[in-house]
């Protein structure tokens, strides 16, 4: 996190504000990543963090919320730095809906503007559930809190908000509608973390910095490719949630999807954020929007064995918890190349990575006896492990010409010091997401177009299963169901 650009946000005084500040999100995820940046020296040298939520807390209850959140995710940091770190941490007491809640923040924000001596930028982030995002749009222009302080030029007002991005393509327009009515496009940071990761960032190096796999990737040397993610866990705490939206619409439409533009797109030929992001948004129109008959037949679901006991999950419930499509891309390079995404919840193992399989080679310098199905075959892993693995096909050492293959390996290792301690370490995926939004890099965001072209292909596919088709089919906790397409 260090070119010029970025250095530049050291420069931004910025007021960061969390609604949901008390929250799962904000005490496992957020509160940790800004005291990251801030030991990292990734903050502006001037900034406060005010975390905004019901409960009944002064500034300094709400500071031992934050120093107990970062005691259980951080390693050990003397408490000075602590500290000095809490002496920038203020809490609101308020609710989404109430227009005083506003009038509240605004005039607090005001008071340290003025301590400081300087107009902040402010970032909000909404921690919150979608439903009550209409209500802070609304609230946040009404009392002016969408335009910088200073005007227009002067500095900015940003706001970051989590996904869902709506529940389909109606709801998602619905709900850009709602952001486009009182924040500009420029000013929304739509996050899906997964953007924000290191492994996934590294596709565009890989594919973009190595001319060992551009000439192959396509078509006319690549099979198919597989996207898979994989959890070795049920939904226990999300019930509700869960059983109203299932694995397509929580991981699918977004992270998925994802993923496979970063594989699919063409090159940007430059890392800037409107090239990145016009590259990426042209592999989600190419995608084969289908029938809901070409649906049933190119995806299948299943609900694992024990789902409907689950708190929050109607008791007749056919939600989905793993599912298989085949995707297809409607362009010159892809032409005719299945890309399949898979994703489940309480598999054998928990595991997000890629497999491009590539095409046997027309004439096989091969044993006499070996049968001809030698492929390449790359796998890039996200977690839990960093790995790049290819595949290859070598002589079998021995008196005989026979193959057999071997791996060419690459792992992503920290650096240790002699007593095996991390001198260094990746950046956690909501670091990336606030620094970057600080610097407006939107390349790790989603556009509103990436976002409705994403549900335009899913909507198909929802409706397939609504109406029953395929079947719904079942799998033991523990186990990837028996499936094929």
């Amino acid at each position: 996190m260090g070119n010029n650009k970025r250095e530049n946000s050291k420069n931004n005084p910025t007021a960061i504000v969390i609604f949901g500040g008390t929250g799962d999100l904000s005490k496992k995820k957020l509160l940790p990543a800004i005291f990251h940046l801030y030991v990292e020296g990734f903050l502006p040298e001037v900034f406060r963090v005010i975390g905004i939520s019901r409960k009944e807390l002064s500034d300094e209850n709400y500071r031992k919320l934050v120093e107990e959140a970062i005691a259980a995710k951080c390693r050990e940091y003397s408490q000075e730095l602590i500290g000095k770190f809490l002496e920038n941490i203020y809490y609101k007491k308020g609710c989404s809906g109430e227009s005083c809640t506003y009038e509240d923040l605004s005039s607090l924000l005001l008071k340290l503007d003025a301590e400081a001596g300087v107009c902040m930028n402010k970032l909000f982030y909404l921690s919150v559930p979608p439903s009550s995002y209409g209500d802070i749009f609304k609230h946040l222009s009404s009392s002016g809190l969408n335009t910088p302080c200073g005007g227009e030029g002067a500095g900015w007002a940003r706001v970051l908000v989590e996904k869902p991005f709506g529940e389909n393509l109606e709801t998602a327009k619905a709900l850009d509608n709602q952001l486009t009515a009182f924040f500009k496009e420029e000013q929304i940071f739509r996050i899906d973390h997964y953007l924000a990761k290191d492994a996934v960032q590294n596709l565009l190096a890989f594919r973009f910095s190595n001319l060992l796999f551009e000439d192959s990737w396509h078509g006319g040397d690549i099979e198919k490719v597989h996207i898979k993610l994989y959890e070795n866990f049920g939904i226990e705490g999300r019930g509700s949630f869960y059983d109203e939206s299932g694995a397509l619409r929580d991981v699918g439409q977004n992270h998925i999807l994802q993923i496979l533009a970063l594989v699919a797109m063409e090159n940007p030929g430059a890392f800037e954020p409107e090239k990145i992001i016009k590259e990426r948004t042209k592999v989600f129109q190419a995608l084969k929007i289908y029938s809901q008959e070409e649906a049933a037949v190119n995806s299948m679901r299943a609900q694992y064995k024990g789902y409907l006991d689950t708190d929050g999950v109607l008791k007749d419930s056919k939600t989905e918890t793993y599912f298989l499509v085949k995707a297809f891309i409607e362009n010159e390079r892809w032409k005719g190349v299945p890309f399949y995404l898979e994703s489940g919840k309480a598999l054998g193992e928990s595991k997000v990575e890629i497999v491009v399989e590539f095409k046997a080679v027309p004439h096989c310098v091969c044993g006499d006896k070996d049968t001809h199905d030698h492929k390449n075959i790359l796998t890039l892993s996200i977690q839990p492990k960093q790995v790049v693995e290819m595949k290859f096909w070598v002589k079998k050492p021995g008196m005989a010409f026979k193959l057999e293959g071997q791996y060419l390996k690459f792992e992503y290792e920290k650096e240790k010091n002699g007593d095996g301690q991390n001198i260094s370490r990746l950046p956690d995926a909501y670091e990336k997401v606030l620094y970057d939004c600080i610097a407006r890099d939107r390349t790790l965001f989603a556009t509103s177009g990436e976002v409705e072209a994403a549900w335009k292909f899913i909507d198909p596919i929802v409706a397939a299963w609504e109406n029953g088709s395929p079947e719904l089919n079942f799998y033991e906790k523990g186990e990837k169901p028996k499936v094929d397409l």
